[in-house]
């Protein structure tokens, strides 16, 4: 399965941001969009899907949110990428 990048931003006047996991639930909600649509057969989009809702349910999540929150408050930017495999989901965080 691809890996899912997600940029997380701080919100300013001009540009509305989102939290990891705000993203991370709007990829949910794309998921089960495509699901409940026409594409209830695709094993791909149920697998990730599944992995990205046990990453929102993992103590992870909440490691990753503190980690992107400390790094954006510092003015850097940053970008998470999940990697959706076989078992737990995981993470890296890069400094852009």
């Amino acid at each position: 399965m691809d890996p899912i990048q997600l940029d997380p931003r701080y919100s300013t006047r001009e540009i509305p941001g989102r939290c990891i996991k705000c993203l991370t639930d709007q990829e949910v909600g794309g998921c089960l969009r495509l699901l409940l649509g026409n594409e209830t057969d695709n094993i791909e989009i149920q697998q990730r899907y599944e992995a990205l809702v046990s990453f929102l349910r993992s103590p992870d999540m909440a490691k990753c949110r503190d980690e992107c929150e400390k790094y954006l408050s510092a003015g850097q930017e940053v970008s998470v990428i999940l990697h959706l495999g076989q078992g737990e989901p995981t993470y890296d965080i890069k400094l852009i």
